[in-house]
């Protein structure tokens, strides 16, 4: 099959769709819809990625706060996950607004979101400006994670989870599991 050549805009496809919450100094609680949040260190510390633009209020809250939460909406979240993304939190209050619910977290400031059914709690790492948005790095402090999408050994069980995902200006759920990883390995023989 022939390829063609195109201009790259957001090239890694689908992300997980995510509502970020962050707070200002004086307590009020804010969410930025992201479709750029991405494991960077995955077992020791735990660290995950997350790129807002600058401009955003959300970037200003984090810098001054160090704190933020990866809060994981559900595909049948998908009308108030985008609601969030079209109105600034400089003049809303999004939580009253969407009709989401902030619950506390317990090490960071940031409320957590009680809908979404997995949370990150994260403590900023640093920050770098890369390209037209600023990479925040926030170490995974504590997680919290629906008791329904949890098997009997507390691993997560991602078809309980109905995630939602981004990919090229469009919401989609995760479809159907296809395989472990290593499923492909060939059965050792014992000789």
């Amino acid at each position: 099959m022939a390829k063609k050549r195109i201009k790259p805009s957001r090239p890694v496809y689908p992300s997980p769709a995510a509502l970020i919450t962050s707070i200002d100094p004086d307590g009020k609680a804010n969410i930025i819809t992201l479709g750029e949040v991405y494991n960077l260190s995955i077992f020791d510390p735990v660290i995950v990625g997350i790129s807002i633009a600058k401009p955003r209020y959300s970037h200003t809250l984090i810098c001054q706060t160090g704190e933020f939460v990866v809060n994981i909406p559900t595909a049948s979240m998908v009308e108030k996950v985008d609601q969030c993304g079209t109105m600034s939190g400089r003049d809303v209050d999004k939580f009253e607004v969407v009709g989401l619910t902030p619950i506390p977290a317990t090490r960071v400031a940031p409320p957590l979101i009680d809908e979404c059914p997995i949370n990150l709690e994260c403590r900023l790492l640093g920050n770098e400006e890369i390209g037209d948005h600023d990479m925040f790095k926030g170490e995974v402090i504590t997680q919290h994670v629906d008791e329904e999408a949890l098997d009997e050994d507390l691993r997560i069980r991602i078809d309980k989870l109905d995630t939602l995902c981004y990919v090229l200006g469009e919401y989609w759920s995760v479809g159907q599991k296809l395989g472990n990883h290593g499923f492909t390995r060939k059965p050792q023989t014992k000789s």
